[in-house]
């Protein structure tokens, strides 16, 4: 008997066989809509002074910042060949060998940084305080990230190192390993899992470290930004608190994860003699905890930096609603446009 969680056979990446159409990049849309209507929902709860269309234009510009800095962070820092050197113009064609196959790969750090600096020029071009734009994204972007995991898992990849606790699962398209190695055998032997001789391939238990990722960076980081959006002691706290969060995190999932093939640990201090896909050495560290780790470092400058700008105190609720957001003739919109200008000029 397999002491294992069989992957679910009727989950597929794809949502209608045969056509290219994924399930990750619907999970994508969800994330980004999640996204779109918790920050809504504080923009109405404070009387935020922004209509709906500049919410939307807020949210074109931070998704295409996000897109743009996930996808090129992801060939710079984890491809390992020359290919996008020698041929740039791959890394925003989803074809591989006349196939559909999307954008494979995206870096969250990297979509951090481009979606970090959608916010900075919006808010630049629109007059608004850019820690304030941050604040009520840091309470919404980690729900809505839990989706984008999940389309991690449905894809069956990021999957993490063989385990013989009761959680590991068997992914299909995981790498299989030589029954020729002891730890191979002992591991199969564990979960109940058949090895036919010493030359075969075995595919063994691995973390599900997509859903830990899920739960912690999603759902456990959104939880506490969300209940504490109205407490916080000065503009772009929640920005630093959230970084920090997610760091710490994700720095802590990565002892589950299988690191890269072709990259490995950056770090060793310790070797343990065994493959990344059984052994994580304490300290042995990944592409992903180095970056989490400096993300980690640089919210926490921000948060001795942030409580000393100009015109630091939060506001709880702003003294007047968006007039824009009714429906009003085009002279009535045009004279709350020129009283959110004149408001926000004030609370600067």
């Amino acid at each position: 008997m397999v002491l294992a969680i069989q992957f679910p056979s009727w989950l597929s990446p794809e949502i209608i066989p045969g056509l290219p159409f994924r399930w990750y990049g619907l999970m994508y849309i969800v994330a980004f809509s999640v996204a779109f209507l918790v920050y809504r929902r504080q923009v109405r709860e404070r009387h935020f002074p922004m209509s709906e269309d500049e919410l939307s234009g807020l949210f074109f510009w931070c998704i295409l910042g996000l897109l743009l800095g996930a996808r090129i962070f992801s060939t710079i820092v984890y491809e390992s060949s020359d290919i996008y050197r020698r041929q740039p113009w791959l890394v925003f064609w989803p074809f591989r060998n006349g196939q559909f196959t999307g954008l494979q790969g995206m870096s969250y750090h990297g979509g951090a940084i481009g979606g970090t600096m959608g916010i900075i020029i919006y808010s630049t071009v629109k007059r608004y305080d850019a820690r304030e734009i941050g604040d009520m994204y840091a309470a919404s972007i980690p729900l809505g990230y839990t989706f984008g995991r999940l389309g991690n898992f449905i894809n069956g990849e990021l999957y993490g190192r063989v385990t013989t606790g009761p959680l590991g699962m068997i992914f299909p398209g995981a790498t299989p390993l030589p029954a020729s190695e002891a730890w191979v055998r002992e591991a199969a032997e564990k979960t109940g899992i058949p090895v036919s001789g010493m030359n075969a391939l075995v595919n063994l238990p691995r973390h599900p470290s997509q859903l830990y990722e899920a739960l912690l960076e999603g759902i456990l980081c959104w939880l506490i930004t969300w209940l504490i959006r109205n407490k916080k002691p000065f503009k772009g706290f929640l920005m630093g608190i959230y970084f920090i969060l997610y760091g710490i995190c994700r720095f802590f999932v990565e002892y589950f994860r299988e690191p890269d093939e072709s990259l490995g640990y950056r770090i060793e201090f310790i070797k343990s003699g065994l493959p990344p896909a059984i052994s994580h050495p304490l300290l042995s560290f990944s592409t992903g905890q180095i970056l989490s780790a400096l993300m980690i470092l640089l919210a926490s400058v921000w948060l001795i930096i942030a409580p000393r700008l100009p015109n630091r105190e939060p506001i709880r609720i702003y003294p007047d609603p968006p007039a824009a957001a009714k429906t009003v003739s085009a002279a009535e919109r045009e004279a709350a446009r020129k009283k959110r200008r004149k408001l926000r000029k004030k609370l600067r």
